[in-house]
């Protein structure tokens, strides 16, 4: 594909990284070959956004429902996510990309958030392009958890835009185009207040057959969209 022009760049893309099960299951493996594989996916999508000029990747790696999944797979997605952050972060570091986790991560054994928090700080300095990996993270919690600290305030103080500071991903901007891979169309709890105006894009790739051409054809589709957020299209193009 032609290169995109810049003002067609989505800031801050967020993906629904569905499938993993499914594209297993059609295979005859275990669930896990498909969590494995869909590792390499994220590495793909990383490298991806990040020469599109990308400047906020956001991962939807594990939802608050989905500990009501197995345990054994509950245990081996956990397992994958600590390997993939000691495999991963020397590649991280080197490149640019700085990493965030976000989430109920008090659920989390300690090594997995000794690993995140190593990986955050090494990788703090970097800025061409911001991956946010949200884990134990549901929109209902971060929409909840902001309230609960700004629950002292007097109302009058509790704006939008102080109300958005509280919420997890405050250091980026709003959510310009949300993915979700696999066919499904619903966005299953995920960054509720931040796309509240993204465009919605639903691809029938299952997430380990995901690549650079998928996320190609998602970011050409987003540049054909007209951005109006509530104004009609003349006041939208001023």
């Amino acid at each position: 594909m032609d290169a995109l022009p810049i003002p067609a760049i989505p800031q801050h893309v967020a993906i629904v990284m569905d499938g993993n099960g499914r594209w297993a299951t059609a295979r005859h493996l275990p669930r896990v070959a498909g969590h494995n594989r869909g590792v390499d996916a994220v590495r793909k999508t990383v490298e991806a956004a990040g020469k599109r000029a990308v400047r906020y990747l956001t991962l939807f790696a594990f939802s608050s429902e989905n500990w009501q999944r197995p345990a054994d797979e509950v245990s081996t997605l956990m397992r994958l996510f600590v390997a993939a952050l000691e495999r991963e972060v020397d590649a991280l570091e080197k490149n640019g990309v700085r990493l965030r986790v976000v989430g109920d991560l008090a659920a989390f054994a300690p090594r997995l958030r000794e690993l995140i928090g190593e990986a955050e700080r090494r990788t703090a300095g970097n800025d061409r392009l911001h991956l946010t990996v949200c884990a134990a993270y549901g929109g209902r919690w971060d929409i909840v958890q902001a309230a609960r600290a700004l629950a002292q305030r007097p109302a009058d103080e509790v704006t939008e835009a102080e109300f958005a500071r509280h919420l997890s991903l405050a250091f980026a901007p709003d959510c310009d185009l949300l993915i979700r891979t696999g066919g499904e169309q619903r966005i299953s709890n995920f960054l509720l207040w931040q796309a509240a105006y993204a465009e919605l894009y639903f691809s029938e790739a299952l997430w380990p057959d995901f690549d650079a051409l998928d996320f190609d054809a998602a970011l050409a589709w987003y540049a054909t969209r007209e951005r109006r957020f509530g104004r009609v299209r003349a006041r939208a193009a001023a």
